[in-house]
């Protein structure tokens, strides 16, 4: 996949200089022919194809924070778990 991406940029970029280099072009208009020709296009397209990857380490981080969490609540820990509290009084609440 980097290969295309190297070789896209490489073409865009001997535009940009072919378009500098012209009689009738201009550095404005080589910088303009290498964004819109070379980086914005390029830009978009390893994006989209990277989100497979992102969203797989989504769902890795997203386990491995899971499984932290089963780990705090069967550690005993306190404030670990979904355990009631072993108080001996029970919390004063207002009558309805």
């Amino acid at each position: 996949m980097y290969l295309v991406v190297i070789a896209w940029l490489y073409v865009a970029l001997m535009m940009a200089v072919a378009e500098a280099t012209n009689s009738n072009g201009s550095v404005l208009g080589a910088i303009f022919t290498f964004l819109l020709y070379g980086a914005g296009p390029v830009a978009l397209v390893v994006y989209i194809m990277r989100t497979p990857a992102r969203k797989q380490a989504m769902r890795e981080r997203a386990a491995a924070a899971e499984q932290q969490a089963q780990a705090a609540r069967d550690s005993g820990e306190p404030g670990g778990g979904g355990e009631t509290s072993a108080d001996p009084v029970a919390p004063v609440r207002k009558e309805p």
